[in-house]
């Protein structure tokens, strides 16, 4: 299984343990998914860990560095403007299109609303938690 994760589910699983989004990390590293992501998800992850978490540059590289450890860095050959009301989600349709995801993980109704984008299944972590 091949997935993407929205920069929303890279942060609630990776900063809030018990969640939903982090329960599902480990069982999909357990059961030997590959989660992918780019550079430009991964720059908006240590934006966000800084404008909105408080965290310092130093913890954000520290904490963005240690996603390296279970996702694969795709580089995307085709910028997408599918999504007119929240541009930068556009990174997210990137990513899990040069990766041929199976699923994209997002909590972000932008991308939730198309349901399905190219083959790609959009959902949020509960569905795919209770698929397994």
């Amino acid at each position: 299984m091949k997935i993407t994760f929205d920069t929303n589910v890279l942060l609630s699983s990776t900063l809030w343990y018990g969640s939903v989004a982090h329960k599902l990390l480990f069982k999909l590293i357990n059961s030997n998914a590959v989660i992918y992501s780019s550079m430009d998800i991964l720059g908006e992850y240590n934006k966000i860990l800084k404008r909105d978490f408080d965290y310092s540059e130093k913890e954000a590289t520290i904490a963005t560095e240690s996603i390296f450890t279970f996702v694969n860095i795709v580089i995307p050959e085709q910028k997408l403007d599918i999504i007119k009301e929240d541009p930068d989600d556009n990174i997210i349709l990137e990513c899990a299109i040069a990766s041929s995801s199976d699923y994209i993980l997002t909590y972000d109704n932008h991308l939730l609303n198309l349901k399905e984008f190219r083959g790609i299944k959009i959902i949020k972590p509960e569905e795919l938690i209770r698929k397994l």
